[in-house]
């Protein structure tokens, strides 16, 4: 595609690109999207795990982990944090580089992406919460 003519409208120009703005704007949805997965759902989990031991959590990973010292959980979120972080970042420069049709598959698609991310979040929090007051899972 290459993009609009004069007077032509429903294409992407060629030159199109995301803006600084918008990239920054990405990285508050991204900061967002990993407090929910990372240090509400840790801090849940556990109150989760306190009151129902480990056995109780579905996910086999965090299972094996909460059977592990505490020190050992938040290091293992606190590489998830770095490894996330970085992808992310490398992501935005490829955006950042990126020019028409691309750059704009690439940000609706990471739009897409990152607002799943904080549904996902929020279920698993919601998922939480259901397993501490009800003492059930919603899935």
């Amino acid at each position: 595609m290459t993009g609009l003519r004069d007077g032509e409208r429903g294409g992407v120009d060629a030159e199109w690109r995301v803006r600084a703005a918008d990239r920054r704007e990405y990285w508050s949805w991204i900061a967002g999207a990993l407090y929910l997965l990372l240090p509400v759902d840790l801090l849940s989990t556990l109150y989760a795990a306190a009151l129902y031991g480990p056995g109780a959590e579905a996910n086999p990973y965090v299972r094996w982990a909460l059977t592990q010292d505490v020190a050992v959980l938040v290091g293992l979120n606190l590489l998830a944090l770095a490894v996330l972080a970085a992808l992310f970042y490398g992501y935005l420069e490829l955006l950042a580089a990126a020019r028409g049709v691309e750059a704009w598959v690439m940000a609706r698609s990471f739009e897409l992406w990152v607002g799943s991310l904080v549904a996902a979040g929020l279920f698993v929090f919601a998922n939480n919460l259901a397993v501490v007051v009800h003492g059930r899972s919603l899935l």
